[in-house]
């Protein structure tokens, strides 16, 4: 899938910690009603959330299946439905004591018509770089 964006913060707190976090946001921001509701609304392949938690290798939120789980390293999401095919990839680092870094780099496609006017309604308006930065700073609130 081509690469969409990347981004990255720096958290005040070890990698373990930051693994737990990410879970437990990514856990609760996708499973509000509102996200199960536009993942059925746009026919995403998993629509609720299910399987292993913390989130593992085959847990499901909606929009999203857990594909890979590497603790303390690596989290892989992906989805799909009528408009797009996507993936959120997390990657953390430890950078010293006490401080870690975590990258979230989405990719996608869009095919055909419909998805190239989703493409400009989600990415083309900064709506999906917001929701990025909001995750990340939720995550490193949690984290801290």
């Amino acid at each position: 899938m081509p690469h969409i964006d990347e981004h990255t913060t720096v958290i005040a707190a070890g990698v373990d910690d930051v693994w737990r976090s990410l879970g437990e946001t990514l856990d609760r921001s996708f499973s509000r009603p509102g996200m199960a509701r536009y993942a059925r609304l746009v026919g995403s392949a998993d629509c609720t959330a299910s399987g292993p938690r913390p989130l593992a290798e085959g847990s499901t939120v909606p929009g999203f299946r857990v594909v890979a789980a590497v603790p303390g390293r690596e989290l892989v999401l992906k989805g799909r439905h009528r408009f797009s095919s996507y993936a959120l990839i997390f990657r953390l680092e430890h950078i010293s004591p006490g401080r870690s870094r975590l990258r979230a780099e989405s990719r996608a496609v869009f095919p055909g018509l419909a998805g190239s006017i989703y493409r400009r309604l989600v990415i083309g308006t900064g709506g999906h770089e917001i929701g990025m930065r909001r995750l990340l700073s939720a995550i490193r609130r949690r984290s801290e």
